[in-house]
């Protein structure tokens, strides 16, 4: 960016969610990863619906293990929201589902960018990965306390284009207030707890908003290295890709795969 990025304003967050349950809008400068933060929290009741946000953090991760998020301050929205509900331990499979859906509308309805959902946890701009999610869960018996870890690119470094593979939102809206997107991605959230109850229809929400059946995805298993090709067909019970191969169904489980390329 030709001019350095103003720090999130979050007093301006938490005035736009006044009276919803994501009120709580905590910012840091710096921190090793708000997951880790969050997670310290996790089952804290004067933190239910808080939701953690750092300018730069030195340790974020991705899905699997040995993956890291880096992100130059001021350019993305680095945050983990805890939810103000428990949810089912049964049910902790659909909560980075459910987390897609509400950036989705969230970033469409804060900046108009819609973004595409991408299996298991990513979102895409233009066939670039322009968010990633990653939750935290704290497990008491039959229920779970949950932060949902999100890293979305919102403004391009000021580096040349090529540096980075990923997509950001200014490369659609240069303009883009990370206030308004961040206070849009928790409306959403809020307006969605209720649906928490309810895995199955988030499964199939997601798979509608993905536009899931009839799209190509090219999978490399953990196990082998071996890739699938195959046309997803719907999410499984526990949401895992189910994909056509060669006319016979076979499913991909969340933690045995990453998608090499996706339709």
């Amino acid at each position: 960016m030709p001019n350095p990025i103003a720090p999130l304003d979050g007093a301006r967050v938490r005035d736009a969610l006044a009276g919803t349950r994501f009120a709580d809008v905590r910012t840091i400068a710096e921190t090793g990863s708000t997951n880790d933060d969050a997670t310290a929290l996790l089952g804290d009741p004067s933190a239910a619906g808080a939701t953690l946000v750092a300018e730069f953090q030195t340790a974020g991760r991705g899905r699997k293990p040995g993956r890291s998020w880096i992100a130059p301050p001021g350019s993305a929205l680095l945050m983990t929201a805890i939810l103000p509900v428990a949810v089912a331990a049964d049910a902790l499979w659909a909560v980075p589902f459910w987390t897609a859906l509400a950036v989705a509308d969230g970033v469409e309805a804060g900046c108009g960018v819609r973004l595409d959902l991408r299996w298991p946890n990513d979102l895409d701009l233009d066939d670039h990965k322009a968010c990633g999610i990653l939750c935290v869960s704290r497990v008491a018996g039959a229920t779970a306390h949950v932060g949902c870890g999100i890293g979305l690119n919102v403004h391009r470094p000021a580096l040349r284009p090529e540096t980075f593979v990923p997509a950001y939102l200014s490369d659609r809206v240069p303009r883009v207030e990370r206030e308004a997107v961040l206070a849009a991605i928790l409306g959403a959230m809020d307006g969605l707890v209720d649906v928490l109850e309810r895995p199955h229809d988030v499964a199939r929400a997601w798979e509608e908003r993905a536009g899931l059946r009839g799209r190509p995805y090219r999978l490399r298993l953990d196990a082998d290295g071996s890739v699938v090709d195959g046309t997803a067909v719907r999410l499984d019970p526990a949401g895992g890709l189910v994909v056509a191969v060669d006319g016979a169904e076979r499913t991909i489980h969340l933690a045995d795969a990453r998608v090499v390329a996706g339709g």
